[in-house]
């Protein structure tokens, strides 16, 4: 599992104080780009050397509680479900003074050929370490 934390910035927020919902989106993101980066993948490497990229395929979310202005939220992300050419993530935001859950989300990720945007099969090693973990 891959833990980050996250202030929440004015400019996270809507009119009514709270963090909008797109931005929650936002964070798993960051949260998935820094599991890789916690296994040792950096994603301009993975299209450099490897040819591959990630992509989001679907996506499901629940809105469980608002996060709002200068809170402090901690992201986590682990691999729920490996296949050979996608992932499926579940993930969950969380307050970190209270730990109370505010957002949960299953994300699929496919992995693709970056020049043909074809699906391909996840390269071996980044297999193995999410298989390891």
């Amino acid at each position: 599992m891959s833990l980050l934390n996250i202030r929440v910035y004015y400019e996270d927020t809507d009119s009514g104080g709270v963090v909008y919902y797109a931005n929650y989106l936002k964070f798993i993101e960051r949260g998935r780009s820094e599991f890789l980066r916690d296994m040792g993948f950096e994603q301009d490497q993975l299209i450099e050397n490897q040819g591959t990229i990630f992509v989001v395929r679907s996506l499901k979310a629940e809105y469980l509680l608002p996060a709002r202005f200068n809170d402090m939220l901690t992201v986590h992300t682990q691999v729920e479900k490996s296949r050979r050419a996608s992932l499926i993530f579940s993930q969950k935001i969380t307050d970190l003074k209270q730990n109370k859950v505010l957002f949960e989300a299953q994300v699929t990720v496919a992995c693709l050929d970056a020049q043909k945007f074809k699906p391909r099969a996840i390269p071996s090693d980044i297999l193995e370490k999410i298989n390891g973990q």
